[in-house]
């Protein structure tokens, strides 16, 4: 998967999260390897192109705003707007993800 976007560590965990798209429509999908300025997913039929402009919820969190940074093969890293809030990024990396 493409790495050179990255800004921050991203830490290997899985939660239920969903996108939506600008037109409306939503996907569940398995939120993994998260950091506080973006996160990596598989939707196999999801057909994100880069730049493409979604927003995530993260378990019950969020809405949160973000960019499609690049996909293949299914796998879509994005990029938040705006990095999570610390004690948030603790929260879903440490509780919701089972302390992974």
């Amino acid at each position: 998967m493409p790495s050179e976007h990255r800004h921050s560590d991203r830490y290997p965990i899985e939660v239920w999260g969903k996108y939506r798209l600008a037109n409306g429509v939503r996907r569940e999908v398995v939120l993994k390897d998260l950091s506080d300025s973006g996160c990596r997913f598989y939707d196999k039929f999801s057909g994100l192109r880069g730049g493409e402009r979604i927003s995530i919820r993260i378990e019950t969190l969020g809405p949160y705003d973000a960019s499609v940074v690049w996909s293949e093969g299914g796998y879509v890293g994005v990029e938040f707007a705006q990095r999570l809030y610390g004690p948030m990024f603790d929260h879903i990396r440490l509780k919701l993800s089972g302390g992974h």
